[in-house]
């Protein structure tokens, strides 16, 4: 385990309606984001990437069946991730795991054109988003000027 760095998110804590599709969803993103089972009872599951942990957790005291990110709360939770390929590759496989592509009229760049990312949304409403830490490819190619092509 790494030591924990003051100020860093300890842990994350999120409340779901249906625990074994969130485990669908939410493990089967985060193995693949490199984070590890972490602790398990029987309304819970978590998942460790160095001194940080996310949870899922079916609590009774529930006072709704779905998360709305558009709500006061959590909107959603941003992710680094290797390169745009690696993005690609985990948005792709996604869909087999309960998540689904938000914004795909404007993917990989609806964060901006200085910014890849892919924008996934599970059946109960989580949103996650995946940035590629390298820099992306240019968006769109730069008009061409007085001096030269775009520079």
């Amino acid at each position: 385990m790494t030591t924990p760095i003051p100020g860093v998110l300890h842990h994350v804590e999120l409340w779901v309606p249906d625990l074994d599709r969130a485990v669908a969803s939410f493990g089967w993103l985060l193995e693949s984001l490199g984070h590890t089972r972490y602790q398990s009872w029987e309304r819970g599951r978590s998942w460790r990437l160095g001194a940080t942990y996310l949870v899922v957790e079916e609590s009774p005291a529930l006072t709704a069946d779905h998360h709305d990110r558009l709500r006061p709360g959590l909107n959603h939770l941003a992710f680094h991730v290797a390169d745009p390929p690696t993005v690609e590759t985990l948005a792709a496989r996604s869909l087999d795991h309960g998540w689904h592509l938000m914004f795909p009229d404007r993917h990989p760049y609806a964060g901006g054109a200085d910014h890849y990312a892919a924008y996934l949304a599970n059946a109960d409403g989580f949103e996650v988003e995946l940035v590629a830490l390298t820099p992306p490819p240019p968006a769109r190619p730069r008009p061409a000027t007085a001096d030269g092509p775009g520079r």
